[in-house]
């Protein structure tokens, strides 16, 4: 390998982490200063050989979004925050302006039929599929900007689900 050709393959590597870096500072960031919503979710539980466990999430809020004619495939949905962090799904716009003091945005995207907002499968431990059963709602943290991260399933109470593994 010549001296430039290595310089480059350095600076792509070096550039490569900078970036990966960033976005776990990013993530980080979320799971810190976000906003707490629980969405209520409609379970699927699928099984991976590569993975072990998971619980693929799908909210109940994204069920009855019309799809049809008119549907916007990037944008925000508008929730508005109750009682023990619980959400209630208001509206979807293209903006997560023109907010309440109780709402906040989360940015979804959809495509073929599908709407995600970036937190849909939940891995656990193998064997830890019975604590997870009760689940009713999923946690996600919120930036202001509309990131979301999911930080864990909650019961009915609205209280975090926690298993033998967890450091909390």
């Amino acid at each position: 390998m010549t001296g430039y050709k290595k310089g480059i393959f350095i600076l792509n590597l070096l550039l490569f982490f900078a970036v990966f870096n960033w976005m776990i500072a990013e993530k980080e960031s979320t799971i810190k200063n976000g906003t707490l919503v629980l969405l209520d979710l409609y379970p699927l539980d699928p099984r991976s050989l590569m993975q072990g466990d998971y619980m693929r999430l799908e909210y109940e809020m994204t069920r009855d979004w019309n799809r049809g004619e008119g549907f916007v495939s990037r944008g925000y949905c508008i929730v508005k925050k109750g009682a023990n962090d619980i959400a209630s799904y208001e509206r979807l716009q293209t903006s997560n302006t023109g907010l309440a003091e109780d709402e906040v945005a989360i940015k979804y995207y959809g495509s073929s039929g599908l709407v995600k907002i970036g937190a849909e499968s939940f891995l656990f431990e193998e064997g830890q599929a019975n604590t997870y059963e009760r689940a009713k709602y999923g946690g996600l943290r919120v930036e202001t900007n509309g990131s979301a991260v999911l930080v864990g399933l909650y019961d009915a109470a609205g209280q975090k689900i926690i298993n033998n593994y967890d450091i909390e």
